[in-house]
């Protein structure tokens, strides 16, 4: 019988993250857990397909939009359960063990949120981000996704627009999300760049637009 988990990875020049994201990943394959590794590619100009090609992934590749770019992936994937990673995140230990737990389950879920940096800034953020996830059931796409597939094309797919497509997503599920108790490690250089509390303010802006009914497109020039 062949392993039930898919993992998606959307990338656009990646080729600096991606290698640590995919080493976090031999936990599974070592379990037997994966059946798949996609890699959903937007038009890379660095080594990010190479990578792909070593690590024996199925390639898809099109126009660089991350909703479109997941859709892309999940169509390509043949397990019944899919884990949608984005390629600067790592998975912590434990992880495989997790994740075959809750398929048994049979609920979607996502993951805590760390970032890659030390000190009150990112604890605050990723606090926050933790916080919205528990009460509101909102978690961004860096929380990672595992969804069945049953329930993957009952919500209809993650949308094809350039922002906001792992909320639209998680919207749909209603409630049924579960907060696993491990945290995945994303990285943080937005937040560097930016300013830890500027960035997530600028985030929280745009999710209360988008809910208030703003067009993805237009959130997307301002992020």
């Amino acid at each position: 019988m062949r392993a039930k988990l898919s993992v998606v990875i959307p990338t656009l020049n990646a080729a600096s993250a991606l290698p640590a994201c995919l080493s976090a990943l031999m936990a599974g394959v070592e379990t037997g857990l994966i059946r798949e590794l996609v890699i959903s590619d937007g038009g890379s100009q660095d080594a990010t397909m190479a990578i792909a090609e070593e690590a024996g992934a199925v390639q898809v590749s099109g126009p660089p939009s991350r909703g479109g770019q997941l859709r892309r992936g999940a169509g390509a994937a043949g397990g019944d359960w899919l884990l949608f990673l984005h390629a600067d995140s790592q998975l912590p230990d434990g992880w495989s063990d997790a994740v075959e737990a809750q398929m048994a389950a049979g609920r979607p879920a996502c993951f805590r949120l760390k970032f890659d940096a030390r000190g009150m800034a990112p604890a605050l953020v990723a606090g926050w981000a933790n916080l919205r996830s528990r009460l509101f059931g909102l978690p961004y796409g860096d929380q990672g996704l595992l969804i069945s597939r049953a329930d993957y094309d009952a919500i209809g797919g993650f949308p094809d627009i350039p922002l906001m497509e792992d909320v639209a997503i998680v919207r749909k599920l209603k409630g049924r999300l579960v907060m696993l108790p491990l945290a995945i490690t994303t990285g943080a250089d937005r937040y560097r760049r930016d300013g830890w509390m500027r960035r997530g303010l600028r985030n929280l802006i745009l999710l209360l637009r988008y809910l208030a009914g703003a067009a993805p497109e237009q959130l997307a020039r301002r992020y």
